[in-house]
């Protein structure tokens, strides 16, 4: 890596993570992003770390080491706002699956002792006792409070609108409403946005907005312990008297939390917030250095809030050493074949992510 600065754009969660990884290693960096940190998709994320059950694809891999990494970073920022709760999944009428990587199957009244608010315990479900969730801006904030104190600039309210580039083809640098920012390194860590800003090089990052929708409901201290995942919900319990559900219909969740937990009748809908979270074309990462414009960096990804740790130190490494990480082999750009604009090639792009 040059010694002029690595250039991060986007402050969610994975370029929060990147710049925290970077900085702490000693490499300059600045962070540039129109919102404050993690205020972006990150903040409508429903953020499960799970590592449990991936068993292919490219993010397989990255996904197992999921909660060792956020422990590894809870070392390094002590008082990390993460919550080691486990998660049970089910599906009403389904058969038993068979449990996969970090999964436990359990009967129905081991889940009663796990949830004793459970109206009607499921006949099994999948434990992963290794899950849990984090708050997404939260560890967004300490990622980036990290890299300040590390040295890293923290550009904000500065909107980017191409990446400039030499007269031999090389990374130059940003343009922003504010001015040029030069560096030689430009990590786009954008979620959808990395789309249009890689297109100002001529390349094409297959990444599209994914409709999520996070609800907020109002209920009893205590209504549940776990992270629960079902075909109605994936619900978690946030604060004493806060619930947050990642689905679909409003009315719909209100009344199957209702139904589904003692003592519920009076759980009330808060919020509801809908978010463009990053959608590769395969639904896998798309991590790496693009060839076609050197000095230019993608990292944009689906479940960005479960894989940022791991994902920011690879990256790191990558840029610091110069050697590619083997565990972001399967997630390069140019596995897609239309990613030069026109033809061949590979791609990239900027702004916030979730998971």
């Amino acid at each position: 890596m040059r010694d002029s600065d690595v250039l991060v754009i986007g402050a969610g969660i994975v370029g929060a993570s990147v710049a925290h990884h970077l900085a702490t290693a000693g490499a300059p960096v600045t962070v540039v992003d129109t919102e404050a940190p993690g205020r972006g998709v990150t903040a409508g994320s429903f953020a499960w770390i799970g590592s449990s059950g991936v068993r292919t694809g490219p993010a397989a891999s990255l996904r197992s080491l999921a909660a060792a990494e956020y422990r590894r970073l809870e070392s390094e920022l002590p008082g990390l706002p993460v919550t080691w709760s486990g998660s049970l999944s089910w599906r009403t009428g389904d058969a038993p699956p068979v449990a996969g990587p970090g999964q436990q199957l359990l009967d129905a009244e081991t889940v009663a002792a796990l949830e004793p608010r459970l109206r009607q315990p499921p006949e099994w479900a999948l434990w992963a006792a290794e899950d849990g969730a984090a708050n997404p801006v939260g560890v967004t904030e300490r990622m980036i409070d990290s890299a300040r104190d590390h040295g890293a600039r923290i550009e904000l309210e500065r909107s980017v609108s191409a990446i400039q580039r030499d007269a031999s083809g090389h990374v130059a640098g940003v343009e922003t409403g504010g001015g040029t920012i030069s560096g030689r390194t430009v990590v786009l860590a954008a979620g959808v946005a990395t789309a249009g800003l890689a297109a100002t090089t001529g390349i094409n990052v297959p990444v599209a907005a994914s409709p999520a929708t996070l609800f907020q409901f109002r209920g009893p201290a205590g209504l549940i312990r776990t992270l629960i995942n079902n075909e109605n919900f994936d619900l978690r319990q946030v604060s004493e008297d806060r619930l947050i559900a990642a689905a679909d219909s409003a009315d719909r969740t209100l009344a199957a939390v209702r139904r589904s937990f003692t003592d519920a009748g009076g759980v009330e809908l808060l919020s509801a917030q809908v978010s463009g979270r990053p959608m590769p074309a395969d639904g896998e990462p798309i991590i790496g250095p693009v060839a076609e414009v050197p000095g230019l960096y993608v990292a944009v990804m689906y479940a960005a809030v479960t894989l940022a740790p791991v994902v920011g130190r690879l990256v790191a490494e990558e840029l610091i050493m110069g050697r590619p990480a083997e565990l972001l082999a399967g997630c390069r750009l140019d596995r897609f074949s239309d990613a030069r604009a026109g033809g061949r090639g590979v791609s990239a792009g900027s702004a916030d992510q979730q998971s």
